[in-house]
């Protein structure tokens, strides 16, 4: 779709929207802007999410100046612990008493899903960073949702694309058992039978899994060519690693990442993890702007960042801006700046919200390098192709959400 019928599906979707009172325009609100990074700090995507995202939102907030609108800028955080539960008492308690404008992170699908329904009861701004489910921007889609760096759609089609060309047409999946899990499965069967694969079976398995013996069995006896890895963080790692111990790795069956990261693979290894594929937004090594961020962050945070927490920069300065643009805090208003502003920064280029909530921008075909390829201790990766942001993500019409009018 063009990028007017764009906008104009936005345009038609919040003006329909009743503000809440004690969110008056003209002004900001409570005196403060407050940002809440709400991510797993501690547990199997700690690595890729945690305390890094928080670092990138801070130097945004410096960037910008630490005031927007003559209010000072505050970041908060919290331990999302992977549980739905948890996640949601923490978002209450910023909401309802904390003052808590916007969160960002959510780096568990159920999670995200949970909260966004809490944030369009509160009419407050979410952006999912680091949750993949695509049912974030389609049936459970909100007008106050920007899903910001990815999600299981294009996490999926680059590598499942590349593989497919490459003759590994029979797959078998290897599926964390939730909300998350699930979405990435489905979107990649989705895309592999579009392509002329062939789904060969699959099994669930619980989030924190040591163990993945025999799920490997019942992959190899398929007679599939890849194993789906539709796991993350520690999950996805054990997965890849278990694949080398049982020998499918040289018996020619391939790990197909479906949802990676740089400390991913800085724990695979380059022995295990050579040739493989991913697909993310962001690279800390791919050009001079990516590469003078990184070396801001590990000034801080001690290693590259990954997409997600370069991604959460660019959030929090594209909600600053789009606060500075509409002259007040207030959610609708500051809703339609995001979706009418260009999302430009060393990760994205001319990237834009669409009606949905989906953020669209570039994604990058990554692969792992041999051994001998490597310079040092975080030269892992090398892209290999450029995917438009318009081919990499879900079609607008293709996800179901309520907001966007045929």
């Amino acid at each position: 779709m063009h990028r007017r019928t764009l906008l104009a599906g936005s345009a038609t979707a919040l003006p329909l929207l009743r503000i809440l009172p004690g969110r008056a325009q003209g002004a900001v609100s409570d005196g403060v802007v407050k940002i809440g990074v709400l991510n797993d700090m501690t547990g199997v995507f700690a690595d890729q999410q945690g305390m890094g995202e928080v670092v990138s939102a801070r130097l945004a907030v410096e960037d910008f100046g630490g005031k927007v609108l003559g209010a000072p800028i505050e970041v908060v955080h919290g331990d999302l612990l992977n549980r739905a539960d948890v996640g949601m008492a923490i978002a209450r308690r910023w909401f309802d008493q904390e003052k808590v404008d916007i969160i960002t992170g959510l780096g568990n699908s159920a999670v995200a899903l949970a909260v966004q329904n809490l944030s369009r009861e509160r009419q407050k701004i979410n952006i999912p960073m680091s949750a993949g489910t695509t049912d974030l921007t389609g049936k459970d889609c909100s007008p106050f949702t920007a899903h910001w760096v990815y999600d299981n759609y294009s996490a999926a089609k680059g590598p499942v694309t590349a593989l497919v060309r490459s003759g590994k047409r029979k797959w078998y999946f290897v599926v964390s058992d939730y909300a998350f899990g699930h979405s990435l499965e489905a979107n990649a069967s989705d895309i592999l039978r579009s392509l002329g694969g062939e789904v060969m079976g699959s099994a669930r398995a619980p989030l924190g899994e040591t163990d993945y013996s025999s799920y490997l069995v019942r992959a190899a006896a398929t007679g599939a060519q890849a194993v789906g890895i539709c796991a993350g963080g520690a999950d996805m790692i054990n997965i890849a690693k278990q694949m080398g111990e049982f020998g499918l790795l040289r018996r020619g069956i391939v790990p197909a990442a479906l949802n990676c990261s740089l400390t991913n693979i800085r724990s695979i290894g380059l022995e295990t993890g050579q040739g493989m594929v991913y697909a993310a937004s962001y690279y800390w090594d791919q050009s001079d702007a990516t590469r003078a961020f990184a070396e801001r962050f590990v000034k801080v945070h001690g290693r590259p960042p990954t997409a997600f927490q370069a991604g959460s920069y660019g959030a929090v300065m594209h909600y600053l801006k789009a606060i500075d643009a509409a002259k007040t805090d207030a959610t609708v208003p500051v809703m339609a700046k995001m979706r009418e502003l260009r999302i430009n920064d060393f990760m994205t280029k001319d990237g834009y919200l669409r009606p949905d909530g989906r953020v669209i921008r570039d994604v990058y075909l990554l692969e792992v390098k041999a051994p001998q390829e490597s310079r040092g201790e975080w030269d892992l990766l090398k892209v290999t192709q450029t995917i438009s942001g318009e081919d990499a993500f879900r079609p607008l019409d293709q996800g179901g959400c309520p907001l966007v009018r045929g």
